[in-house]
């Protein structure tokens, strides 16, 4: 029997931990259905695509890693002697960070109080914000941690290649709401979330956006499937 809860990462990623081999997360969307690997969230320094590499090598001064979950990038940065801060808000990532001694805490973005020099939004952490309304209001409370000279680094993706037609032509309704709203809904074994959105933006849409909130915002690298990693910084 199927039941709700909304940490299912939280206890997938403790079963692995654990040595569960349960190797994947079903991730439902409008899309379709796809997986998510749980051994991929454990990654190495090694194992990170070029992207996150990049990410952590900017990283300066004191971090806070946003919606950490197992604390793969918060190690790194430990290992490089940074001062990193991991929060989360599934409780179960938040104990398994601190099984791996990570300086990790359960706490919301919105409810940080803490002043940062870099704050990170690493495998589409800027996903959180929803919508784009959501995301303005992520980035004026960014706006209240960051200290003087403070960068965000995010990555994230244009998904508009998944309505471009075979000759070329997008399949948008522009009346609806913008195509990087995304609801999602995942699954571990017999537990399940409740639906929620989750939000891909262009670059061109992140900069319109940041621009008039008082950020100068750099597109550092892009990736191979339509990714890039971004980096905004107060004007």
């Amino acid at each position: 029997m199927q039941q709700f809860n909304e940490d299912v990462i939280g206890k997938a990623l403790l079963a692995y931990l654990d040595g569960d081999s349960t190797p994947n997360i079903i991730v439902k969307s409008s899309f379709g259905e796809d997986t998510l690997s749980i051994p991929y969230l454990f990654r190495t320094a090694k194992q990170l695509p070029k992207i996150e590499k990049t990410a952590l090598k900017l990283c300066k001064g004191k971090v806070l890693d946003v919606g950490a979950g197992s604390g793969c990038h918060s190690l790194i940065l430990q290992k490089r002697k940074m001062n990193v801060k991991a929060i989360d808000v599934s409780k179960g990532a938040v104990e398994v960070m601190m099984k791996r001694k990570i300086n990790a805490f359960h706490i919301d973005f919105h409810e940080e109080t803490n002043q940062f020099d870099t704050l990170l939004f690493l495998m589409n952490g800027v996903g959180i914000a929803g919508t784009i309304k959501g995301l303005k209001k992520l980035l004026k409370k960014a706006k209240i941690l960051l200290n003087v000279d403070g960068q965000i680094l995010l990555d994230s993706s244009d998904i508009s290649y998944m309505f471009t037609e075979d000759d070329g032509s997008m399949k948008i309704n522009l009346n609806a709401p913008y195509y990087g709203e995304v609801s999602f809904q995942m699954q571990y074994k017999d537990i399940k979330t409740q639906p929620f959105d989750w939000l891909f933006i262009d670059f061109e849409l992140l900069e319109n956006i940041a621009k008039p909130l008082g950020y100068k915002c750099e597109l550092i690298i892009n990736g191979p499937h339509f990714d890039y990693l971004a980096k905004l910084s107060l004007k």
